[in-house]
């Protein structure tokens, strides 16, 4: 650099003249510096410029933004639920559990305002006798009772005649409707519906499912063994039987409390007999008892007719070993169990002619013959079947499972039934009555709760997400045909 750069000026003058000249940053924050621009007199407009012109207003959305980004994260973040085809949101989810303390409110209002209510027994009592007799008349007997116990001023309006009405032998299904409703008050009982009387239970808390051979009374009854009039209950397999009160302490505990009876899982049991395995599993929707019955057993391939039969009946009752309706004779139940059955992969011989004719055809189909590859069944037995007298569903399966005594893989087939159990009040419900051919009133393909939804869906949605039974359902009895034992399709 040359000599006379400003900035290369050597002496004592110049050292001091650098030292004390102040630093751009300290200029910038002075008043009155020049280096200073006035931003609020560079902003100001001159006089010969005029106002500045007006700025367009920005562009109006289609769409509010708040609306606009709703849109936006339900296409991003829709989802379709697989059970029941809806579209979930989940921050509608979250949303709208604030709403759910209006309705808290209201009842909470509702009831105060019941407390402060005067009591109606004046309004009661002036109406005459004759005219709540005749509004009685309208009454079943056991509506009729439930009326005349709601008050003592009802009671004495009407009188204790209805409660003899139903100790009538005629009336019996009315006094157990009647005594179902005072489950509430009676945790610590149980209704016998052979005596049509309250009992004392005798398990409390400790009440477990028993095979058939084993005693097991929940209350002290003078019917317990009395083949005459016996409790009602439903066959779940053979040497398997589900009491009714067991249903019942099954719904009393979800209605009122868990003192009141037992929770579905305690109805859960595995268990072996006559080389069947089974697993029963039971869940309660919409206020009612579903149950769940899987049933599996060896099965050898190229069974005769007799070896099949002596597979899937029992050689007692000539009932199914694995689970059942009481329609499972009228329908396609039994053909579908044997036509599964020809599906298991039959060994071939491998010597003479036959057996060299097989090994060319592996060799020019490029496959080896595996008697323990998967089986695929037919259009035949592989749908769903429902039963259209009663709440049950079918599904059978051939799978390939393990033997445990010999460590092999084998082929087994695979029956599961899901069935409705009602919502347990009394024997006479119409789930209960129709699995027990009792009644022949249910359509179980127009009914309300399974007209558009199965069984089998409502379950397994209770325990997995999207893991369903995928088959399409077809009835069991499509021509509608009770022969019943005079059939021979079922044996």
């Amino acid at each position: 650099m040359s000599a006379e750069s400003p900035g290369q000026k050597q002496g004592f003058k110049s050292f001091l003249s650098n030292a004390l000249r102040p630093k751009k940053s300290r200029q910038t924050l002075r008043k009155g510096s020049r280096s200073t621009t006035d931003l609020r007199l560079a902003a100001r407009p001159s006089i010969d410029e005029g106002p500045p012109p007006p700025l367009p207003p920005p562009p109006m959305p289609e769409l509010a933004p708040l609306h606009a980004h709703r849109l936006k994260y339900k296409d991003l973040h829709a989802q379709v639920d697989s059970q029941l085809g809806e579209r979930r949101d989940y921050t509608e989810i979250i949303h709208s559990l604030g709403t759910l303390g209006s309705d808290d409110d209201d009842h909470a209002l509702r009831y105060s305002q019941n407390i402060h209510r005067p009591p109606g027994e004046g309004d009661i009592a002036s109406l005459p006798p004759k005219l709540w007799g005749q509004i009685a008349s309208y009454l079943d007997p056991a509506e009729a009772a439930s009326l005349a116990i709601t008050s003592i001023t009802l009671y004495r309006r009407l009188g204790p005649g209805y409660f003899r009405e139903l100790a009538h032998p005629q009336n019996l299904p009315y006094k157990i409707t009647f005594l179902a409703g005072l489950d509430l008050s009676l945790p610590n009982h149980l209704l016998c519906i052979p005596c049509a009387r309250y009992h004392t239970r005798t398990q409390r808390g400790t009440e477990r499912l028993r095979p058939t051979h084993i005693l097991n009374p929940l209350f002290a009854c003078p019917n317990s063994t009395n083949a005459l009039n016996p409790p009602p209950r439903h066959r779940i397999t053979h040497g398997r039987m589900l009491p009714f009160t067991f249903v019942q302490l099954t719904m009393r505990a979800h209605r009122f409390g868990p003192s009141y009876g037992l929770t579905p899982d305690a109805l859960a049991r595995r268990w072996q007999r006559d080389n069947w395995s089974h697993t029963s599993r039971f869940h309660i929707h919409a206020g009612r008892l579903l149950m769940r019955v899987t049933s599996q057993t060896f099965a050898a391939p190229a069974l005769t007719p007799s070896a099949q039969r002596m597979l899937l009946f029992s050689r007692e009752d000539y009932w199914p070993y694995f689970s059942a309706c009481a329609h499972w004779r009228d329908g396609e139940l039994m053909p579908a169990c044997k036509c599964a059955l020809e599906h298991i992969p039959r060994p071939r011989s491998t010597g003479g002619l036959q057996g060299l004719e097989h090994k060319v055809k592996d060799r020019w189909t490029g496959g080896v013959f595996d008697p323990n590859a998967l089986t695929t069944l037919c259009g035949f037995c592989r749908p769903m079947r429902r039963c259209p007298e009663c709440p049950t569903e079918y599904l059978i399966e051939v799978k390939l499972c393990e033997d445990r005594a010999d460590g092999r893989f084998k082929q087994a087939i695979t029956v599961t039934r899901w069935t409705d159990l009602g919502d347990g009040k009394t024997p006479d419900g119409i789930q209960w009555a129709a699995i027990n051919g009792c009644s022949e009133e249910y359509d179980s393909f127009q009914h309300e709760h399974y007209a558009k939804r199965g069984i089998a869906s409502i379950f397994e949605a209770a325990f997995t997400s999207d893991t369903l039974p995928g088959q399409r359902v077809v009835s069991l009895n499509p021509k509608m045909k009770k022969l019943g034992e005079k059939g021979n399709d079922w044996y």
